[in-house]
């Protein structure tokens, strides 16, 4: 027998396998889908087995060292999925199954994540024998406690007494048993209260559960506070009662704790959850769990989309507009998109969720591709809250960032024990360091990026490469003692609020929440009313939900809105709205404080109306008159070099022959990028807008297969963009 093993080097020039022959020692063992150990050139390195075939002895092959895997990896659907993920987004095809899988079972040679273990104690003799054996008073202890627990822990053996254990295990009396302990278990109290669900509501639900042309997504639009999670829970509560399974999907990490307290008040212990922040043993743990069909329910970001559920029900996508179920790295796959296609083999529902929809689901649901669902109602059938505009350029003096209004709407909450939530898109503590006397800008040394001062920690940090430096007092340039802070962040704002009121505050942004365990922190404790106010960047604006909050603030509504990118303005409006459906969610009215400088932006002024039709159909407008998504679509193709001269020469000629092949498309550039220079690589970038072109993808290809063996050029695909 002879085995096809597609090794863990991510390179196009080698994407495709290898062939090995498989020992007649490893026959039993090895299967399709399974990791092996194989010899690559002077090295071993691990592979996955994609097929098995009858061996041919006139090949001269090497042998297969050894199977890693007792259980299979890849599924055949998970199999299936990979060779479409390389396909659709050009990545390469080992590539497509790493991402699926967490680092204890990727293919990589040099990786070892261990089971989890706990010593238990048996008895290992009869009751005849016992009664044949002497024991003093502790091993008699230890005894009585295995006769009634049938076996016990070994460090709750020992705390009676080490010595007795051991000879009790030298006379073969008692033995050691290992049991595998998964590292998430918790017998933590989960009492939320599962709401009946009201008539809209009730729609929707049997609108997913009882359609009968499956797959099919659904697009359910609902306002803030309208009890999309309840419909979740009831669409998945069907689908279990029918023997099926189900996947959730939550935009950022700051969801999942609130996400996962509800679902485990209902669903118990029937739930893996799979996120960045576990630790790789939790999620070697959760995985092997989902595999083992164990849990019926997966919850997570990006990534859990993978997750090997047999039989699946519905995938449901909370806040289906969020950018981060868009992977940034190769393969640069969009979560929706592999959702559709797991649907399509499962023949099971989609469920996108979201107040704010991307144009471009809300223009497939009034098309027809999706189903359109709507919640127009707040579940407790309050009204949304009132959302005032503050005019910065008018308010005049102001103490620190806040205007007068703001401050005062602080006060009141703060004196009626109520609490408050504060938005501000931008953390660290100012923009930029710049010298006051010449103008000089401290920049990151590997990136075209002003470095953001961080105060805490008196250090100037690139967001980009993590580079980091503390900050000069003197200027470098003309040696004055002139270097000022300007711009703000989080931490700037977290300042002037200890300035401005007696009240305890929390700052929730990436600095803050970057040691295991503090976004579940911070939430709980702001729910259990440790704080008074929550000050934090846009992991804040999304889905959580506290009674006792009656004020929202955005410090600078302008933030997104300035970003150079053709999205910057539904960001703005989705990231207002989202924030302002934090106010008023029980029983007390709320009310939401926009401060801008741009009082006319129809993103802010709908924004302020709770008007997503308007904004909608003003922004699809303007999408049609600059030829952008939903109308077009976008490939964004990045020309990255360390040399400058050498990526600006290849970029104008990929250009010119784009133009000369791609009649049908719109071709932009070459330009520099956003970001021209990102760990001490140039970067340039032509971007096509397309309806229909036939030769497209073929071109594509034919490019980066030329540039594969080329080792100071790199060529960056990215279908579908969120930025460019």
């Amino acid at each position: 027998m002879q085995a096809n093993v597609l090794v863990e080097v991510s390179h196009i020039a080698i994407d495709k396998p290898f062939t090995y022959i498989v020992p007649d020692s490893l026959v039993n063992k090895i299967s399709i889908g399974k990791r092996v150990k194989v010899p690559f050139n002077n090295r071993v390195l691990e592979g996955f087995v994609i097929g098995l075939e009858k061996l041919d002895e006139a090949l001269d092959l090497k042998e297969i060292i050894e199977v890693v895997d007792e259980d299979i990896i890849l599924t055949p659907e998970l199999l299936e999925l990979g060779k479409i993920i390389s396909k659709k987004y050009l990545s390469t095809l080992i590539s497509a199954y790493q991402v699926m899988l967490p680092k204890a079972l990727k293919a990589s040679n040099n990786t070892k994540v261990n089971k989890k273990m706990d010593k238990y104690v048996v008895l290992n003799v009869n009751d005849e024998e016992l009664d044949n054996n002497k024991f003093n008073d502790k091993q008699m202890e230890i005894i009585n406690k295995l006769i009634s627990n049938k076996e016990v822990l070994k460090s709750n053996l020992d705390s009676v007494s080490i010595s007795s254990v051991k000879t009790l295990l030298n006379k073969n009396i008692i033995k050691i048993i290992e049991k595998e302990h998964y590292r998430l278990e918790d017998s933590g109290e989960y009492n939320y209260k599962i709401h009946e669900l009201n008539e809209e509501q009730k729609k929707v639900v049997s609108e997913v559960i009882n359609s009968k042309d499956l797959p099919k997504t659904f697009l359910l639009h609902g306002v803030t506070g309208s009890g999309k999670t309840e419909v979740y829970m009831a669409i998945i509560d069907e689908e279990l009662k029918r023997g099926k399974t189900a996947i959730v999907l939550v935009p950022e990490i700051s969801l999942t704790p609130q996400m996962v307290y509800r679902f485990k008040s209902r669903f118990k212990n029937n739930i893996a959850i799979l996120h960045s922040r576990l630790s790789d043993g939790e999620k070697y743990d959760e995985y092997r769990k989902i595999s083992r069909g164990e849990v019926d329910i997966v919850i997570g970001a990006r990534s859990a989309i993978f997750a090997p559920l047999k039989n699946i029900g519905t995938i449901i996508i909370d806040e289906e507009h969020t950018s981060t179920y868009k992977q940034e790295n190769n393969p640069k796959y969009s979560a929706i998109d592999i959702a559709i296609i797991r649907s399509e083999y499962h023949k099971c529902s989609v469920v996108l969720g979201s107040a704010t929809p991307s144009l471009e689901s809300y223009a497939k649901a009034i098309k027809g591709v999706y189903k359109l669902l709507e919640l127009k109602k707040r579940a407790n059938n309050k009204s949304l809250p009132k959302v005032e505009l503050i005019d910065m350029f008018k308010e005049g003096k102001v103490k620190g960032h806040f205007s007068k209004r703001l401050i005062d709407e602080i006060n009141k909450r703060l004196k009626r024990d109520e609490q408050i939530i504060l938005l501000l898109n931008r953390r660290g503590y100012a923009s930029f360091i710049t010298c006051s006397n010449c103008g000089y800008v401290e920049k990151c040394p590997n990136c075209d990026i002003t470095l953001t001062y961080h105060k805490t920690s008196n250090t100037l940090r690139c967001h980009y490469c993590g580079y980091g430096t503390n900050k000069k007092e003197v200027c470098p340039k003309c040696g004055e003692n002139s270097m000022k802070d300007l711009g703000l962040g989080t931490e700037k704002i977290e300042e002037e609020l200890h300035e401005l009121f007696k009240a305890r505050v929390v700052r929730m942004d990436f600095d803050t929440t970057s040691r295991k365990g503090m976004h579940e922190k911070i939430i709980n404790d702001f729910k259990n009313k440790k704080y008074d106010i929550l000050l934090g960047t846009q992991m804040i604006a999304k889905g959580l939900d506290f009674d006792n909050v009656t004020l929202v603030g955005v410090i600078n509504a302008d933030t997104s809105l300035l970003i150079p990118s053709f999205r910057s303005s539904e960001n703005t409006f989705q990231l207002i709205n989202q924030v302002s459906g934090r106010s008023g969610r029980g029983e007390k009215e709320g009310i939401v404080i926009i401060q801008t400088n741009n009082m006319g932006h129809y993103a802010i002024r709908c924004a302020k109306d709770h008007d997503y039709l308007s904004f909608f159909k003003k922004e699809m407008m303007i999408r049609r008159e600059l030829s952008y998504p939903p109308y077009f679509y976008l490939v964004s193709i990045k020309i990255i070099s360390k040399d400058y001269s050498k990526a600006r020469d290849e970029a104008n000629k990929i250009g010119k022959i784009l133009k000369q092949n791609l009649p049908s498309s719109i071709i932009l550039g070459p330009s520099i990028s956003n970001v021209f220079k990102l760990n001490n690589e140039y970067r340039f970038n032509i971007i096509i807008k397309y309806k229909k072109e036939d030769k497209l993808y073929n071109m594509l290809i034919k490019l980066r297969d030329h540039y594969k063996n080329n080792n100071q050029i790199r060529i960056d695909i990215d279908f579908n963009p969120n930025n460019i």
